[in-house]
């Protein structure tokens, strides 16, 4: 009785094993090699598959979705004998998963290498200063070159991309050290415009300023020689208006000597020559209200035409000598 329970034990165990071969579920974007024998057989799709139990086998599961893959940094010489550290990702899809099983070893390990190998023949080519700004030019190479190498082992290289490119320390410090310079260069050129810019604005505003003030200058000077010019022919209009004679005038002129001598600063003031004509005028017109029955002390008939005075009777006549 127990041998015949354990042989359906058994039983049981190997078809439930064999069922667990049999069917045979693939995830979404996966697929699965079968062979048979240890000869490739068919492909196995997404879904539920039925493979032949203890004959068939599943050799290697194959991701179809995109995948990517950084690489660790490559030292890589440069045109100008510089080494360069550069680190690249591979972003790659597996299009057939029976090249990519039996083309290849192992294809990432090939992307690696044949990744390297471009990319010192393609910054072989190059100088220093063209590799660190030509980065789209050495994505395009390299994809190119991937491109057509990984399409017989199944594999389609969507994109490339250099993450870092590490030039050697002095070269870094040299680097630093001119964009510093640039720097400071452009400051310094930026702060000259500045200034020189401000200064044209200053002479322009002054210019313009001293052109306004001399403007109204002229206008104002132009305006108090009309206005003196007014006064000046009002008095004149008003003298002939007047019809004033040669004795006011004499008069009116003695009377604006005190306001010539007048302030403390008018230590020295100078007579003009005409002042004796005026005094002879004035004199004159005294003479003429003087007592009444005869001819008026120190008046000389003989001169009455001309106006002089005398000093008195037997005295010599002296006249003041015009000052200058």
């Amino acid at each position: 009785m127990q041998p015949i329970i354990i042989v359906l034990i058994i039983l049981v165990v190997l078809v439930f094993i064999a069922l667990v071969k049999t069917i045979q579920v693939i995830p979404q974007a996966s697929a699965a090699i079968v062979e048979r024998f240890g000869r490739y057989t068919r492909t196995l799709n997404a879904g539920l598959n039925i493979v032949v139990p203890f004959i068939d086998s599943i050799r290697n599961r194959i991701d179809l979705r995109e995948q990517v893959v950084p690489f660790p940094p490559q030292p890589v010489i440069t045109q100008d004998n510089l080494v360069v550290n550069i680190d690249t990702v591979i972003y790659y899809q597996v299009t057939d998963a029976r090249a990519a099983t039996y083309e290849v070893a192992s294809y990432i390990q090939a992307i690696e290498q044949l990744t390297v190998t471009t990319l010192r023949n393609i910054i072989g080519g190059m100088d220093l200063e063209r590799t660190l700004t030509s980065r789209e030019e050495i994505n395009a190479a390299l994809r190119g070159v991937l491109d057509e190498a990984t399409g017989k082992w199944g594999i389609r290289v969507n994109r490339v991309e250099l993450k870092a490119i590490e030039p050697p320390t002095s070269i870094q410090d040299s680097m630093e050290k001119q964009m510093r310079a640039d720097r400071d260069k452009r400051a310094a050129i930026l702060q000259a415009e500045g200034v020189r810019q401000s200064e044209i604005l200053r002479a322009e505003g002054e210019k313009q300023s001293s052109i306004l003030r001399a403007e109204g200058e002229a206008k104002a000077a132009a305006l108090r020689a009309e206005g003196e010019a007014q006064a000046i022919r009002t008095v004149f209009e008003s003298i002939h208006a007047g019809d004033a004679d040669q004795k006011l005038l004499a008069y009116q002129y003695l009377q604006m000597l005190p306001k010539i001598a007048e302030g403390d600063a008018n230590k020295l003031w100078i007579v003009p020559s005409e002042i004796g004509d005026a005094l002879k005028g004035l004199s004159g017109a005294m003479g003429n209200f003087g007592p009444l029955g005869g001819s008026p002390t120190g008046f000389n008939p003989q001169n009455t035409g001309k106006g002089a005075p005398e000093t008195g009777s037997g005295s010599e006549r002296r006249e003041q000598p015009p000052i200058d």
